[in-house]
């Protein structure tokens, strides 16, 4: 039986009804790695959240626009581009029910920082504002740009990948701060910028990335960090 990868989802509008949608590549991915992906839609109230480990054996947190920072009391940037508030504190509160579960969980751009504002942590919200020398990582939008990265080595992410540095793809104006709690910062920019956090905890499976290895699957690295989310999910259900 294929683990079963829940998958993040937006709130839109398409001539005036809502849709829900997240971009075809996550769900492709998941099935080429060898997982069932299930699309979770953000439900109207928070209390509306099924439980998670009856729907899903791992869950995917998929990229999309900004974080909206008042939630916690932080003034939003006026470049900031937040997603639906429904997403948000659906997707806020997934990673906090999976975090507990110690459910597998793979978060890419947004979904990473999502994972460090539930540890606790913070973000930048506009990139350009930072006074450091920093490289074009893309400003959110497309088609993104490219630069290398240095991993941490003997880390989940070194593991899965094989590799001490890497060429990303880029595309986003937000960034994390401060990891937060019991996140270890695995992979940095040559400018310093954060491009991957994980839970360095034994057994874990707790790793965000700030690049999208949806969009390049044909690389045996980006394939790897789909690949380890499905293998780990599958290992947790085993476990239940």
């Amino acid at each position: 039986m294929r683990p079963r990868i829940a998958i993040t989802a937006d709130l839109g509008n398409l001539e005036g009804r809502p849709r829900v949608h997240v971009p075809a590549a996550y769900a492709e991915t998941v099935r080429a790695a060898g997982g069932e992906p299930i699309l979770l839609p953000p439900p109207p109230e928070a209390d509306d959240l099924a439980p998670l480990e009856d729907l899903a054996d791992g869950l995917l947190l998929a990229g999309g626009d900004d974080l909206d920072t008042a939630a916690w009391g932080e003034p939003l940037h006026p470049s900031a581009r937040p997603i639906h508030p429904r997403r948000q504190r659906a997707d806020l509160g997934l990673v906090a029910m999976a975090d507990l579960l110690h459910m597998p969980v793979l978060g890419v751009c947004l979904g990473m920082q999502e994972m460090v504002v539930v540890r606790g942590g913070r973000i930048i919200q506009h990139l350009p504002d930072e006074p450091a020398d920093l490289l074009d990582h893309g400003g959110g939008g497309h088609p993104p740009t490219t630069h290398d990265v240095r991993l941490e080595p003997g880390t989940l992410l070194a593991r899965l990948l094989a590799a001490e540095t890497l060429i990303v793809n880029s595309r986003h104006h937000q960034a994390v701060r401060d990891a937060g709690h019991a996140l270890h910062t695995v992979a940095r920019a040559p400018d310093g910028v954060v491009e991957a956090v994980e839970d360095a905890t034994a057994g874990r499976f707790f790793l965000g990335v700030q690049w999208h290895p949806e969009d390049q699957m044909n690389r045996a690295e980006d394939a790897a960090l789909v690949q380890g989310l499905c293998g780990a999910a599958g290992a947790w259900r085993s476990t239940r």
